[in-house]
C-alpha cells in the first residue's frame, strides 16, 4: 500500500485521461457520479458496483431537519425517535422557530430534553428569526458552502459534521467533503488500497474531484460498506 501523502502527490495517474471533460458542470448526484466513474477507474469500479448514489429528495423544511439532526445527536436511534415524536406532538404538528420558543422549558423536559438540547433548540430557532442562520431558499441560493457552514455552526450544538450533513442531504450541495467524518477516511483507504489517511491527510485526497466531492463522500460510505463490512447507513440509503 502507498502512503497517503505519497498517494496525494501521484493522484493523476489515477485519472482517465481519454475522457474529455464535460461542457456543462452536472447538477444532479447521478450526473456528478457518471462524470466521476469516467475520470477516476476506482470511481468507475465503484459505481460499477454500488450504481447510482441513492440520495432521497428532503422531505423536511430545512428548519425540520435541522431540529432533527440536533435531537439525534449522541442518542441511539429509537431514543432519539421517541423524543422526536413526542416534540412534534408537543409542537402541534408545527416545526416552526416561532412554536418553539413558545414551549416552556417544562414542555421540553417533559418531551425528554436535555438542557443542552432544549438550549440548542432554542438558540437555532432564535437565529433563524433574527437572521444569523438564513435558511429562506433565495436567500441560500446565495451562499456559498462555507457561508452556510459558518452561519450553522454559530448555533449551539451544531457543529462541522452536522452543517456539512445538512448541505450534503438537505440543500443537495454536491462540492462537500467530509473529511472529519470516519466512514468517508476509512471507505476512501479501503477503495484506493492506502492506509487509512488523517482528517488533515484526506482534506487534499479530494482536490481532484471537486466540485463532485459529495459524491466522493458518499462512495466512500458505500465502499466501507462493501469492502469493510461496515453496517448499512442511513446516509447511503
Amino acid at each position: 500500500m502507498a502512503c497517503a501523502d505519497g498517494f496525494a502527490r501521484r493522484w493523476q495517474t489515477w485519472l482517465m485521461p481519454d475522457r474529455p471533460a464535460p461542457d456543462r458542470p452536472a447538477r444532479s448526484w447521478p450526473a456528478a457520479a457518471e462524470i466521476l466513474a469516467g475520470r477516476d477507474p476506482v470511481l468507475h469500479r465503484l459505481v460499477a458496483e454500488a450504481g447510482p448514489p441513492k440520495v432521497r429528495p428532503p422531505s423536511e423544511t430545512h428548519f425540520q431537519a435541522l431540529v432533527r439532526a440536533v435531537l439525534y445527536q449522541q442518542l441511539a436511534g429509537p431514543a432519539a425517535a421517541a423524543i422526536h415524536g413526542r416534540l412534534i406532538a408537543a409542537l402541534g404538528d408545527e416545526v416552526t422557530p416561532e412554536r418553539v420558543l413558545s414551549l416552556p422549558d417544562g414542555a421540553l423536559r417533559a418531551v425528554g430534553l436535555s438542557a443542552n438540547k432544549a438550549a440548542s433548540l432554542r438558540d437555532l430557532a432564535a437565529k433563524v428569526l433574527d437572521g444569523t442562520v438564513v435558511l429562506d431558499p433565495p436567500g441560500l441560493r446565495g451562499e456559498s458552502d462555507a457561508e452556510v457552514m459558518a452561519r450553522l455552526t454559530a448555533v449551539r450544538g451544531i457543529g462541522k459534521w452536522t452543517a456539512e450533513m445538512f448541505l450534503m442531504f438537505q440543500l443537495r450541495r454536491l462540492d462537500v467533503w467530509p473529511t472529519g467524518d470516519l466512514g468517508v477516511r476509512k471507505g476512501f483507504g479501503l477503495a484506493w488500497e492506502i492506509p487509512t489517511p488523517t482528517v488533515k491527510q484526506l482534506e487534499p485526497l479530494g482536490d481532484p474531484y471537486r466540485p463532485y466531492r459529495s459524491v466522493v463522500a458518499w462512495y466512500c460510505w458505500r465502499a466501507a460498506e462493501i469492502y469493510g463490512g461496515t453496517a448499512d447507513s442511513a446516509l447511503t440509503r
